[in-house]
């Protein structure tokens, strides 16, 4: 128990350090990078040689990297205390994916949303929000060209407590030994094995981890990969409020 606490007391030590880093290199890089972005925006507006645009816009694009980049790292390190309320989650999927439709169309990946019925989750919505877009980015990226991405949920019930079990599923390269081992890792990348990871699923974990939840990663049968999100409902999650 001991070696369990000072394990755990270590890692908050990494996070809080972390936390700590990225809000004082937030504070120094934001401001050039505000500078960045406003003049590329600038110029954009008044450019008209197509090759110049797709230049500039690709400055602003990366500017905005480097910014969610940080934005990234403070959430991980020092995700904010969520605020739940009942969520549906198909609407919610709903929504996320009509915003993210350029990023699938760009690769003709196919997405299919099978929605069942199901409770309302106990979940702070904008968090919500953040987890699904980054498992359906993350899922895209994987799939390539041409590539398939399923949305599936289903209630299911674990002792005396409920929870919703959310699927995305993609038919991409699926991921090695040492991706699985540092999944959850933030800065960890997969892209030599073809999937993107990056800060995506280490900051789902955090948040659904804040929420009381779990979250995994497999393969089906058919060579498919699935993250897998078990996220309390209303009854489950609001019992001890």
């Amino acid at each position: 128990m001991d070696s369990e606490l000072a394990q755990q007391q270590l890692w908050q030590a990494k996070l809080e350090a972390l936390a700590e880093f990225a809000a004082g290199a937030g504070h120094e890089i934001n401001n050039p990078l505000a500078v960045i972005i406003n003049r590329a925006q600038r110029l954009l507006e008044e450019e008209s040689d197509p090759r110049r645009r797709r230049e500039l816009a690709a400055i602003g694009a990366q500017a905005y990297r480097i910014r969610d980049m940080i934005g990234d790292t403070m959430l991980f390190g020092r995700p904010p205390e969520p605020v739940p309320e009942a969520c549906d989650l198909a609407a919610t999927v709903s929504e996320v994916a009509e915003k993210l439709a350029e990023v699938f169309d760009a690769t003709e990946t196919t997405v299919e949303l099978q929605m069942e019925d199901c409770p309302a989750l106990y979940a702070d919505p904008l968090q919500l929000k953040i987890v699904i877009s980054s498992l359906l980015q993350n899922a895209a990226e994987a799939t390539g060209e041409q590539g398939r991405v399923r949305v599936t949920a289903t209630s299911v019930l674990e002792g005396t407590a409920r929870f919703v079990r959310l699927c995305v599923i993609d038919n991409g390269p699926g991921l090695s030994d040492i991706d699985r081992e540092h999944l959850f890792d933030p800065f960890y990348s997969g892209r030599q094995a073809g999937r993107g990871l990056g800060f995506g699923l280490s900051k789902c974990w955090r948040i659904v981890d804040g929420h009381r939840g779990r979250i995994d990663v497999s393969r089906t049968p058919s060579d498919e990969t699935v993250c897998t999100v078990f996220w309390p409902t209303v009854d489950n999650g609001n019992d001890d409020k």
